[in-house]
């Protein structure tokens, strides 16, 4: 896929962080997905600790990979005190910027389910702190964002996606967006009311969100299969990954071959193998993953707990162990364990030992 930019900028940056991806490496990532019939993992953190398990996870695959900050995940950064998601967000990809650079693999950051009413609070200020690294000599402090305007009638949907999506092809930042409605519960973004046919992108859908968006600049498109987010049993999901292929048919048969969509696989947690797989045929080269991660992250902080019931806790006047309820003795067991959910998302992803670091 190819796409004109509203505004051409320089492709190498001056400082920029590495292996954070430039805007150009980034384009590679997705180009390298799309042809190689990969796709890869888009975790959700929310902590120097949760960037670092997502690092370490990727290193270690040898993958490229795409850490993303949620509106919820930024307001939590941020401290209880102060509750600023936009603010929240920057700490953490600036952080990430600086851990990044211990790494050898490319990482893009990302943000996720920004709807209407939080563009202006939320993402337009990350769109002013990349405007600001760049007149700086870096690059954009995220290499995407989310846009889920999905609530809204298709045409006020792509109405503001056009909007964005010139905002954001000025810095040489792709935005995402979603039409269809992905079900569930996650992070601040419930959609459990829906009607179920909300769940499914018409094949007309997606070719009016390529004409509509194509001109302006390059984009990922949520287009909904039935996807959920959350938790849920094997089999209590009805994904339909058919309707993907259905789809790009559609839109490469009205706009030729090189019309093919970058797609993003939402609520990929909990999802069959199978399933996974088969998107990967139909274009999908994103998959975001958190609700799988979160209970990686939080099971050995459980076990540790419970193992060490009393020197965690001060039982009968006593003084506890130290070792056991200092916050680093549970946390590295937690980055660990969200580590290996990680890996195992890029092999089920097929991204292991792909990354483009060092060739582009």
């Amino acid at each position: 896929m190819r796409f004109r930019l509203v505004q051409s900028l320089p492709v190498v940056y001056a400082n920029a962080a590495m292996p954070i991806a430039t805007p150009a490496q980034y384009r590679a990532m997705l180009d390298a997905a799309q042809k190689g019939g990969y796709a890869y993992p888009a975790i959700n953190v929310t902590s120097i600790t949760t960037i670092n398990g997502a690092l370490r996870a990727f290193s270690e695959a040898k993958s490229d990979g795409i850490i993303q900050i949620s509106t919820g995940g930024g307001e939590f950064a941020s401290g209880t005190a102060v509750k600023d998601a936009a603010y929240g967000a920057i700490v953490l990809a600036e952080a990430a910027h600086l851990l990044a650079e211990k790494h050898d693999v490319l990482i893009a950051l990302h943000t996720d389910h920004c709807h209407p009413k939080k563009v202006d609070p939320f993402l337009r200020p990350l769109l002013e702190a990349s405007k600001k690294r760049i007149a700086a000599g870096k690059g954009p402090l995220f290499q995407s964002h989310m846009l889920d305007a999905s609530e809204l009638p298709l045409a006020e949907n792509l109405d503001l996606s056009k909007k964005l999506l010139k905002e954001c092809a000025e810095l040489d930042i792709i935005l995402e967006v979603e039409a269809g409605v992905v079900g569930g519960e996650e992070d601040g973004h419930d959609t459990s009311g829906v009607p179920a046919e909300k769940l499914y992108t018409t094949p007309e859908d997606m070719v009016a969100v390529y004409e509509a968006l194509q001109p302006i600049g390059r984009f990922l498109f949520a287009a909904t299969f039935g996807n959920v987010h959350g938790a849920y049993k094997p089999g209590a999901v009805k994904l339909k990954p058919t309707i993907l292929r259905d789809g790009q048919k559609a839109v490469m048969d009205k706009h030729g071959k090189g019309a093919e969509m970058d797609l993003v696989f939402h609520g990929g947690s909990g999802s069959e193998l199978s399933e996974i797989r088969e998107t990967l045929d139909y274009g999908v080269v994103k998959m975001n993953i958190d609700t799988d991660t979160q209970y990686a992250f939080t099971r050995p902080i459980v076990t540790h707990i419970c193992q060490n019931i009393e020197g965690v806790l001060k039982i009968d006047g006593e003084v506890g162990d130290k070792k056991t309820y200092d916050p680093r003795s549970y946390l590295k067991k937690a980055e660990a364990g969200l580590c290996e959910r990680m890996k195992t998302a890029c092999d089920d992803l097929r991204s292991t030992g792909r990354t483009i670091f060092g060739t582009v």
